[in-house]
């Protein structure tokens, strides 16, 4: 695991990590922060990015790519981590991982409301 990475777990941030082990963003309502997956300008928030899960034709936003959340039959979706521990997964595979712990991308902001992350993650 990158030292990035554990730096964020260890400071017990929410977010995302793909199954290679690429950042994917904070979870974070913030539209300024540069790590914040709502940042439409940044790296993870970007429709245009390669590292964020909005870019429909990236390896993390393509309905097709095995480490995508939007592929219904990944069994290698981005692991959501929540307050630095490892929630479950972002995946729209209902029989991957740890089921109920998981997060349908499609309700990912929903989810974020519902455990009061805010602009400052």
């Amino acid at each position: 695991m990158k030292e990035e990475v554990i730096t964020k777990i260890r400071n017990r941030e929410s977010f995302l990590l793909a199954n290679d082990g690429q950042y994917l963003g904070k979870l974070t309502f913030s539209n300024y922060d540069s790590d914040s997956i709502l940042n439409k300008y940044g790296s993870y928030g970007s429709q245009y990015s390669s590292t964020s899960i909005f870019n429909k034709y990236s390896n993390y936003g393509s309905q097709y790519s095995s480490l995508s959340p939007f592929n219904k039959y990944t069994s290698t979706p981005p692991v959501v981590y929540y307050k630095g521990e490892k929630l479950g997964y972002l995946t729209k595979n209902r029989y991957v991982g740890y089921g109920s712990s998981n997060i349908d991308p499609d309700q990912l902001f929903e989810w974020m409301k519902t455990k009061g992350i805010t602009q400052y993650g």
